[in-house]
């Protein structure tokens, strides 16, 4: 045993007997505030100053009050309990606290029941989230050797990481996880048996993004359906004895939580956005949008918290001072325990750490959609509400015991310091509060019933046999059945085939039938026969299931299955259908279409036709996106543009570009729009500048919930590519912007530390000069457009464009002349193939006469942009050729652009 694991079991043996003694107080009596300077909490408290510049009219602080007053001290686990406002019956109790675990933000249990916990160390520790990505984190794994509800036993099992982003159990010993800015998943095995992590392999790459902590990948998780699933992947990944494969899928939305129902439905949480994502179908279909699927009123939370400290400000307060609008949640679960009330299971559980709350949702089924509620909105009340302001609910778990864990960060700041920066309103409220020192804490609570006490059946899954796994997959806990169908599958003995078999075909319980056919489908034993059967289960669950299942044996040539699909599209089920459709469009059977289009004539239920006619949709956009007459660079561009929107910039701009809804009410948007913005479609340095360095503030005079972070640790191809599809997307036509045009960008704004206010970056970039009738266009040569005229010159500002009349030559030119001096900065044009200037100059003049050349240029294909440093005031621009071709000089959609 090394020195800190004796450390470590030597206070756990303390710890245990500390418990056991009759004590007055318990180690949850402990509180942190102990720690905490004492002259903090003497008076005369800290005037907090308005920051310079602050419109104090502006939604976001008007009405805003910063007396003195007294800070918010953390309290003790114990003290803590009676913070909280539970239903009638329900108790919620500590099991893990401070200073055994520091900053937990995720828990998951192993098939011996033990807890690992994701311990992220250095998440804010000040205001300004400085060491943020010290190599100081760690996961623990922990777990009651005595069987009292209480973890007393912890081992560090994997430490020195840089805020690891999921820990997912995968078999003995082992776990799955990732770090910030890494792109690739390891696993992590203890070998010798002392509880800590001494081996290291890849398992899996392409998963991971870079830039700020909050929107990274997160909650690898393990489906029934026997693949992966995580927060902002736009895709699938699976273990299989050959390796680990990926499929591509819809954009899941999420940013902190990944869970499923009894039925393997995928539920993501969303983070900024406040509520559930990608709920309605398996997301590997794609995304589809179903209008009021969120209830009226389910973006209102109900806090008891009155501190209006929350970074959308004011205008998001209500008169109490507590939210009026879902602004953060995190972490996800929908309980499938077997030790709280019967009504809640499959119901579906997440925390909202701004407001302090525990939501309970209320979900129901009409025509194949499904619409969710606040479970307790009639009485304006949460599952669990608390008074602590430092409550910071960011996990939810069903626990092996059959109850429902709650990870509590316990802290003060729980929005990222890109929401806490100098003059920021969040910031103000944090330090009249002085929460900004209140780190280093933690709390697992668990929550119980009076008439159902938990469970104390220890798993001891790692020393039964596979036949032992296949009778877990009838327990009535459904964290029991998911760890024996993932051993199950990593096993891959396939001695148990018959004992499966018999289960999907002869048990009375429908979910254990459901758990069994997938585990054969992961052990590659599923066969036709099988499916075909369950095809014509009396249940529609089955009946969904086995065309979830089939489609792998479809893929591995079972192609007659087509006949099947067409045949459910006909279900009396609508959720059949829905199945149906899905399956036969993602495996893109033939004459898809005209199923589509047949369920559109002959089945008029909501969900058949909200799925095909969005599946029908969703074929012409490829079609159209196939038939682009992009040049392949700029598809190129376009279409990872598309990848990487779909998979991230769309959760707060809208998968439409028209921004997503928020609010109480639903009529502020998080993020502005980018359809028809001319502030996208002018001059890209604004876009490029943007995404490098952020953006705070107003926009033009209009405040957005969302604030813009810095993504200049993305590469400049990746900026590019974002640039290039919102400026050519949603109704745009922008222009394309290059790698190398960004890198100019980025070298020109290295210096800069902070993000851009609006009024300061609108300043900085060129703006469009649109063509009046007192500009005089003319040129050299210009082609006749018919018998006896001329291509007018001033054509070059349309899609008509302006061409020589001839080959180019060199001295050819072309110029417009203003009718005052301006700081010209930029020329932008368009050129068909092979008609692009071959190589040209610009040169600038104030009289027409004296000019001086700010530089040379080499055409190509497309898009032209060509700028220059120099500040040349003037009133005439030209270019003029330095060398000829055999193609004539043609230009369209020409842009100056000045400062």
């Amino acid at each position: 045993m090394n020195p800190s694991a004796k450390s470590i079991f030597s206070f756990c043996i303390s710890l245990s007997l500390f418990l056991s003694c009759s004590q007055e107080k318990s180690p949850f009596d402990i509180s942190p505030a102990d720690r905490l300077d004492p002259k903090r909490m003497q008076p005369p408290y800290p005037q907090i100053q308005i920051p310079e510049g602050i419109d104090l009219e502006s939604p976001r602080w008007k009405g805003i009050d910063l007396t003195p007053v007294p800070p918010v001290v953390p309290l003790s686990a114990s003290e803590q309990k009676k913070t909280f406002v539970l239903k009638p019956g329900y108790k919620i109790e500590p099991i893990l606290t401070e200073p055994q675990i520091k900053e937990p933000a995720a828990i998951r249990f192993d098939g011996n029941g033990r807890m690992y916990v994701l311990e992220l160390r250095t998440y804010m520790q000040d205001i300004d989230a400085n060491g943020e990505l010290l190599p100081t984190s760690r996961i623990s794994r922990w777990e009651d050797t005595n069987n009292d509800g209480i973890y007393d036993k912890g081992v560090i099992f994997l430490d020195g990481l840089v805020f690891p982003r999921f820990v997912v159990p995968f078999g003995p010993n082992t776990i799955l996880s990732m770090e910030s800015n890494e792109d690739h998943v390891y696993k992590y095995t203890d070998t010798n048996g002392d509880g800590k992590a001494d081996k290291k392999e890849l398992f899996a790459t392409g998963l991971g993004r870079s830039g700020n902590v909050e929107h990274q990948t997160s909650f690898l998780t393990w489906a029934m359906d026997n693949w992966m699933y995580s927060t902002y992947n736009s895709r699938r990944i699976r273990w299989t004895p050959d390796g680990v494969i990926q499929e591509p899928t819809g954009n899941p939305y999420g940013q902190w939580g990944v869970t499923q129902d009894n039925y393997g439905q995928v539920w993501f949480q969303d983070g900024a956005g406040g509520v559930p994502q990608n709920f309605q179908f398996p997301i590997v279909y794609g995304n589809f949008q179903v209008k009021g699927q969120f209830q009226e009123g389910f973006r209102v939370p109900y806090s008891l918290v009155k501190l209006a400290d929350f970074e959308p400000g004011m205008r998001e307060t209500k008169p109490d001072g507590s939210l009026n609008n879902v602004t953060g949640a995190a972490g996800n679960d929908v309980f499938r325990g077997d030790r709280l009330p019967r009504e809640l299971v499959g119901q579906y559980f997440y925390g909202e750490p701004v407001g302090r709350i525990v939501r309970q949702v209320h979900s129901e089924k009409e025509e194949g959609l499904t619409y969710i509620q606040n479970k307790y909105i009639d009485t304006e009340t949460e599952f669990i509400q608390s008074t602590d302001p430092l409550f910071r609910p960011t996990d939810i778990a069903t626990a092996p015991d059959g109850t429902m864990y709650i990870v509590d960060m316990y802290r003060g700041i729980i929005q990222q310091g890109n929401w806490t920066q100098e003059g920021s309103y969040l910031r103000t409220k944090i330090l009249q509060y002085q929460m900004d020192d209140i780190v280093g804490n933690g709390r697992i609570w668990r929550v119980t019933h009076d008439d159902m006490p938990r469970s104390k059946e220890k798993p001891r899954m790692y020393e039964e046999t596979p036949a032992e796994w296949v009778k877990h997959l009838e327990h009535p806990n459904g964290w029991w059945r998911d760890m024996a169908q993932q051993l199950l599958v990593l096993k891959q003995d396939k001695s148990v085939v018959k004992n499966l078999v018999e289960m999907v075909n002869n048990s009375q319980n429908e979910l254990a039938r459901i758990h069994a056919m997938w585990t054969l489908e992961g052990l590659g034993a599923l066969k036709l026969e099988m499916v075909r059967n369950l095809f014509q289960d009396a249940s529609p669950a089955m009946r969904i299931q086995a065309l979830r299942a089939s489609e792998t044996l479809y893929k591995y040539g079972a192609k007659s299955l087509e006949e099947d699909y067409i045949r459910l599209a006909k279900d009396k089920d609508p959720s059949v259908v829905i199945q149906a459709l899905q399956s036969a469009y993602i495996l893109k059977i033939g004459n898809v279409d005209k199923l589509l289009q047949s369920t559109l004539q002959s089945n008029k239920a909501k969900g058949p036709q909200l799925v095909a006619t969005q599946i029908l949709q969703k074929m012409e956009e490829a079609r159209q996106l196939a038939a682009t007459q992009y040049s392949p660079r700029e598809g190129e561009l376009f279409n990872k543009g598309k990848a990487i929107y779909d998979g991230y910039c769309a959760a707060c701009h809208g998968i439409k570009g028209l921004g997503t809804p928020t609010g109480a009410a639903g009529g502020e948007l998080i993020a502005p729009a980018f359809s028809g913005s001319p502030r996208i479609q002018g001059h890209p340095e604004y876009a490029v500048k943007t995404l490098l360095h952020g953006l705070t503030g107003a926009i033009e005079g209009k405040e957005y919930e969302g604030v813009m972070i810095a993504m200049d640790s993305n590469d400049d191809d990746w900026i590019a590519a974002v640039v290039s599809y919102i400026r050519n997307e949603f109704g745009n036509s922008g222009g394309f912007v290059t790698p190398e045009y960004v890198a100019q960008i980025r070298n020109e704004t290295r210096d800069r530390k902070s993000n851009y206010a609006y009024d300061e970056l609108i300043q900085e970039i060129p703006k469009v000069l649109f063509p009046q009738d007192d500009w005089k266009v003319s040129a050299s040569s210009t082609a006749l457009q018919g018998v006896g005229s001329t291509r007018d010159p001033s054509y070059v500002f349309s899609h008509k464009s302006w061409q020589t009349e001839g080959p180019q030559k060199a001295g050819m030119w072309f110029q417009i002349e203003l009718p005052r001096p301006t700081n010209l900065a930029e020329i932008q044009f368009d050129s068909p193939e092979g008609e692009y200037p071959k190589k040209y100059a610009v040169s600038i003049s104030s009289d027409g006469a004296q000019w001086t050349e700010v530089g040379n240029g080499t055409g190509e294909n497309g898009s032209n942009t060509f700028g220059w440093d120099r500040q040349i005031m003037g009133k005439f621009i030209r270019l003029h050729l330095v060398e000829g071709s055999e193609r004539p000089w043609t230009m369209k959609k020409l842009r100056l652009y000045a400062r």
